[in-house]
């Protein structure tokens, strides 16, 4: 049986690309590729002359997409329909509202932002703009995490849950992609020491202005581990679970660090890390009396690999387990097919910039905790 798709015609979403970097060249260039029948490439923004040569030459099929280092010239452009943010993350926030001010819609690699201030501007902004914005919360448009959800909403009773995300280098997954990806160093000083500052600012913002955290290298690392990592796998635990009571319990520091939230009637234990085994050992686990739900992740960088649902349970005192592997598609193909859906054809979006604040919200809870487990 023939497996190739037969030829349609739709509208073609033409994309504006800000940050050459790992992820836009492992993922996000390949997968818009795949997709040629809903997005192309029009232009890309990055600091570095040699990642934006570099990219143009990675973008196939069509024209040549347009360059520049200037984001509002991007968003500015009647090329563009949709903006992609894939910078660092603490430009991630001002680089949204310029793209809603100009009616752009918006797709933005998690973390949304790093302080609250942030995410209340894009909602202001995403209110007053013809645009929408759609957070990259990858993990969360994996086809089988419905299949997860429906199962977990038929247990009777939830009695325990876990979250784990211990892995290893990611450069090590990125080195066996497949994808080749290039680093460049022909930043100007000037622009290095603006995105310091930048990032000082707003780290300053979401820990000790919001969270009343004073502002350390060790509260700093947690905070951007927090944000980073965390997002992932605090954020599918959240669409799972809902957001926690309180927290119970922290240790905080790197390469490990875990959290115990309670939950009406359950405690979740949130264990993460990483280290140099180059394995990645991710999953939401949630338990009743007689069944247990596991959905498991591998990384992302290694296209191909499913997400997988596992289900074990007492059925009449004989032992059952189910596999699930609803597709091999990957879930950053599956949240840009969403984003098509969302921008065309009006489908409402899941992973807004209100969402994406509950996860600051549950990162300051952690931050909290953490500071009182000093005075203890």
């Amino acid at each position: 049986m023939d497996s190739i798709a037969t030829e349609t015609k739709s509208r073609i979403l033409n994309v504006g690309i800000i940050g050459c970097g790992e992820l836009t060249q492992v993922v996000h260039i390949p997968t818009l590729g795949f997709l040629s029948d809903q997005f192309c490439i029009t232009y890309l923004c990055d600091v570095s002359p040699s990642a934006l040569r570099h990219c143009q030459k990675r973008v196939v099929g069509g024209l040549a997409p347009q360059l520049t280092d200037d984001p509002t010239q991007l968003c500015a452009s009647p090329l563009v329909d949709v903006v992609l943010i894939a910078s660092p993350d603490e430009y991630h926030a001002d680089y949204a509202v310029i793209a809603l001010e100009h009616e752009k819609s918006v797709f933005a690699e998690k973390p949304l932002a790093l302080n609250m201030k942030d995410i209340e501007r894009v909602i202001a902004a995403e209110k007053a703009s013809q645009g929408q914005l759609m957070v990259g919360y990858m993990r969360r448009y994996a086809p089988v995490f419905q299949d997860v959800l429906k199962e977990i909403g038929g247990m009777d009773k939830i009695v325990y849950a876990r979250v784990r995300d211990i892995i290893g280098p990611n450069s090590v997954f990125v080195g066996q992609s497949g994808t080749f990806p290039k680093k460049f160093t022909d930043i100007t000083s000037g622009k290095l020491e603006q995105s310091s500052q930048k990032a000082a600012e707003v780290v300053l913002q979401g820990l000790e202005t919001e969270c009343q955290v004073p502002v350390t290298d060790e509260s700093t690392l947690m905070w951007r581990v927090l944000n980073g990592l965390g997002s992932h796998d605090l954020s599918v635990m959240r669409e799972a679970l809902g957001m926690p009571q309180k927290v119970l319990g922290v240790s905080l520091g790197f390469p490990f660090w875990n959290a115990l939230f309670k939950y009406p009637g359950f405690t979740v234990s949130y264990e993460s890390g990483i280290d140099k085994i180059p394995r990645f050992d991710c999953h939401l686990e949630v338990y009743s009396l007689d069944k247990s739900v596991r959905l498991q992740y591998d990384t992302p960088y290694v296209k191909g690999l499913p997400t997988t649902m596992h289900v074990q349970e007492n059925c009449d005192t004989v032992y059952k387990e189910t596999v699930v592997r609803r597709t091999y598609e990957d879930n950053y193909t599956n949240e840009l097919r969403q984003l098509y859906e969302i921008v065309v054809n009006g489908k409402k979006v899941k992973t807004t910039a209100d969402d994406a604040g509950n996860d600051l919200k549950l990162f300051q809870m952690i931050m909290k905790a953490g500071q009182r487990e000093k005075y203890c």
